[in-house]
């Protein structure tokens, strides 16, 4: 069995001790539980990056104003439109 040492924020650390008096459990068994609740909401929503950004995509060129080729260009453009120049 492992020791781990946790540091808690003061509001935290008010939770797990409302926590401990209303439902009786240790900090051990509170903390165990909180894990055992993150890890079955989070299990299988593991993506692989490619998933990810598939979502993301925003077409041809996206929020591109110029191709990298002519990125500096494309930066004089974006600032000329901005500032009105």
């Amino acid at each position: 069995m492992a020791v781990r040492t946790v540091r808690l924020d003061d509001e935290t650390e008010a939770v797990l001790r409302r926590l401990m008096k209303d439902s009786g459990l240790s900090v051990s068994q509170a903390l165990k539980r909180g894990l055992f609740a993150l890890w079955d909401e989070t299990r299988g929503r593991a993506r692989p990056a490619y998933e990810i950004y598939r979502r993301l995509d925003l077409g041809p060129g996206g929020y591109a104003v110029a191709p990298s080729s002519r990125a500096r260009a494309g930066a004089a453009a974006a600032i000329r439109r901005k500032h009105g120049r």
